[in-house]
């Protein structure tokens, strides 16, 4: 991946949405690739145009389960040795993080934790890090750059990858030679597992003549395709010469709002439906309503996305309603 060299390299949380499309790119540049999941949220379905690559294993781990981890991981280091690790394995239901901290705990914190004793004691020395932008907290409108702070997440699972990063920084003063921290935007497209799109999808299949929205439908982010994303991260991964790399990706435009979303996602399944908002500007406890989010250093380092926030969200609207229809 490096300079034309292929390299062996460990996912975890492979078999997410952005996960297995990560594997997918990395393993078409030539690359070994050795993939982890607890399944908790990730399926098996989604590796399936995986399976026949003889460069590509899978192993279903519970990595808050060290002693489990460490084999699953010494035995694909055994194999060919591992040079670095892509960990993305967290809880991705915010939601259910605020109304039971433990998940987010172990499944965000401490899939981090384990990871970092883990590299430790094989001598792996490079991580790239799926952070947020919900470390940032709700600072209004405020411009969020990189190093802005004090950071003051209102989730759970913000405040579990804040302190994620944290213990990241410490292992990169101790043993790690680089670490890559990709903050991540509203991230779209397939497979979709969860999120506003599939959610207003599944509510018009149940409901297709009404579209009950959680709140007033003015929350406003910017949202980028997971091709985008993946670009983005190969990109900072290849270029950045930071030892903390720490960057904020996303589309860097204003974003488009609920209201935008839940019309365009009526449209394109041909209903006709009414939307029936409800109050406030909170989808959920914990939910950050809008932010301005800088991604000029990003720009700074020469990328930038294909589409922005409008084009990724219709073009994941398309794909997200074909991916349910063809569950039907």
């Amino acid at each position: 991946m490096l300079g034309g060299t292929p390299i062996s390299i460990l996912i975890t949380g492979v078999a997410g949405f952005i996960g297995c499309n990560l594997a997918e790119v990395l393993l078409n540049r030539g690359n070994t690739v050795f993939g982890v999941d607890n399944l908790c949220r990730g399926r098996l379905d989604n590796l399936s145009g995986l399976s026949d690559n003889p460069h590509f294993s899978f192993s279903t781990v519970e990595m808050t389960n060290l002693t489990e981890y460490q084999e699953v991981f010494a035995a694909f280091h055994a194999r060919e040795p591992i040079t670095e690790v892509w960990h993305l394995a967290a809880n991705s239901d915010i939601p259910a993080g605020v109304y039971n901290a433990n998940v987010d705990l172990q499944d965000t914190f401490m899939t981090t934790f384990n990871t970092l004793e883990v590299m430790k004691e094989l001598g792996v020395k490079v991580l790239a890090f799926a952070s947020s932008s919900a470390i940032y907290g709700d600072l209004g409108e405020q411009l969020l750059v990189e190093n802005i702070g004090p950071l003051l997440p209102i989730s759970n699972y913000g405040a579990m990858k804040l302190a994620s990063e944290a213990a990241i920084s410490a292992a990169a003063e101790n043993n790690l030679h680089r670490a890559f921290i990709f903050r991540f935007p509203n991230v779209i497209g397939i497979p979709a597992t969860h999120g506003v799109m599939l959610d207003f999808v599944r509510k018009l299949k149940k409901t297709p003549d009404n579209l009950d929205v959680l709140g007033n439908g003015t929350q406003q982010k910017g949202y980028l395709h997971a091709e985008d994303l993946i670009d983005a991260m190969l990109f900072i991964r290849e270029h950045s010469e930071e030892k903390r790399s720490v960057f904020n990706i996303g589309a860097g435009d204003e974003g488009v709002t609920v209201r935008y979303i839940a019309e365009e996602i009526v449209q394109a399944t041909s209903t006709g439906a009414s939307i029936s908002y409800g109050e406030g500007d909170k989808g959920w406890v914990g939910d950050v309503p809008r932010f301005s989010y800088s991604v000029d250093k990003l720009k700074a380092l020469g990328w930038a996305p294909r589409l922005g926030s409008q084009d990724a969200v219709r073009k994941a609207i398309r794909q997200i309603v074909a991916q349910e229809a063809a569950k039907q």
